[in-house]
């Protein structure tokens, strides 16, 4: 009998896309299953973000940023959290440091531009955009994340290395600021040029170390915790649950010991939870719609202050003017069970049409015939979603 080929740890993509494979074929072999070096993701990769960029929005107020400067003399890592100072960045030495921005999509266009080479996964299911740049040797030390990201060589080169094993060491140092593994024994050892991508999914210990000074993009898709769920969900039905819905016995007979909890006080708590409806799959679709489109958002759209009438949009589109997604608005829709959909934007829901709930969870941007494809019930989610800030009117030559 012919022996099946192991999956391959390394390949090269040129010539056949961004995964060097059918994504179908990804999701099957590799996607939350083991680590993928795809060389040549994006031959002749031309980053969108320059070093100086990224300084520069790392001191942006409301911009997340962080910087860690490793002293290897000392094996001793630093951690600061910004916005920084512009005088930061020239008063560091040459080497051995990497700053960090998270939500770089959310500020750059060309940036959030790359988001549609994974199309083949759920919108919903991503998080950001993280950019980091670090000087020669800079790092952020060995250590395990629980979520898919994938790493995008932008500028210079990153020595990767991941540890494959079964049951790997878990243990973090106790003397730093950052979650680092104390115990680091890679099995793959890559050094990544511009273009080459990295996949890990969660569990992976990685550990990344800069050969020369180097910009990798990092796409990263953070999905929640049971515990998140768990605590979102419960939050939400108890906050809609009506105080007459009790723990209730009218079948009380005569204990056989006062002190104990029976298995008919356990049925009644369960009757009283299932009054809940928990099961009910349109609630719990809506309740997880509306946690999903929040998660983890760091920012929530403004509310606008002043919002077109819905006869003005039309005529507005019609003159060449666009409705833009908020770059923080988060967008998902489902099917509801007892026909149409459901669109959900930042916590919301609107009851819609399948095909406009799918077209508007899908537009960045709403032009004229766009908008005539919507029916009414489409026309006054676009209205209310442009009194929430999740688009805004702006005219062709301003977009």
């Amino acid at each position: 009998m012919a022996m099946t080929p192991a999956l391959a740890f390394e390949i090269d993509a040129t010539g056949k896309g961004p995964l060097g494979m059918p994504p179908g074929t990804f999701l099957r072999d590799y996607w939350q299953k083991r680590p993928l070096l795809i060389r040549n993701a994006f031959p002749g990769f031309v980053s969108p973000l320059e070093p100086e960029d990224l300084a520069g929005l790392a001191c942006e107020e409301g911009a997340l940023a962080r910087l860690v400067e490793y002293d290897r003399a000392n094996d001793r890592w630093a951690l600061r959290h910004g916005p920084f100072e512009e005088d930061v960045f020239p008063a560091l030495p040459d080497h051995d440091w990497t700053l960090l921005v998270q939500d770089v999509d959310k500020w750059d266009a060309d940036v959030r531009g790359l988001l549609a080479q994974f199309d083949f996964l759920p919108r919903w299911r991503m998080d950001d955009i993280m950019v980091s740049f670090a000087a020669t040797g800079g790092s952020v030390g060995a250590h395990i994340d629980q979520y898919d990201v994938f790493l995008l060589q932008g500028q210079g080169q990153r020595r990767w290395m991941i540890d494959t094993a079964p049951n790997p060491a878990s243990d973090y140092r106790s003397d730093v600021d950052i979650r680092l593994l104390t115990h680091f024994t890679p099995t793959h050892d890559w050094v990544l040029q511009p273009g080459d991508m990295l996949y890990l999914p969660p569990g992976i210990p990685h550990h990344g170390v800069a050969v020369d000074p180097c910009l990798t993009i990092s796409v990263g898709l953070r999905a929640p915790s049971a515990a998140e769920l768990l605590d979102d969900y419960a939050s939400t039905l108890a906050a809609d649950a009506p105080d007459t819905l009790r723990y209730v016995d009218p079948d009380l007979t005569l204990p056989d010991d006062c002190g104990e909890i029976d298995a008919a006080a356990l049925a009644r708590a369960d009757t009283a939870l299932r009054q809940l409806h928990m099961d009910d799959p349109d609630r719990f679709g809506d309740w997880f719609g509306s946690f999903i489109t929040t998660y983890r958002c760091a920012v929530q759209p403004a509310a606008a202050e002043a919002v077109p009438a819905s006869s003005e949009i039309a005529p507005a589109l019609a003159t060449g003017a666009l409705l833009l997604r908020h770059p923080w608005s988060r967008m998902a829709w489902r099917r509801a069970s007892t026909g149409g959909a459901r669109l959900y934007a930042g916590g919301q829901a609107h009851a819609l049409a399948v095909e406009d709930a799918r077209t508007l969870a899908a537009a960045d941007a709403i032009d004229q015939t766009l908008y005539a494809r919507l029916g009414p019930p489409g026309h006054a989610a676009v209205q209310a979603l442009l009194a929430a800030g999740h688009y805004h009117l702006v005219q062709e030559d301003a977009a």
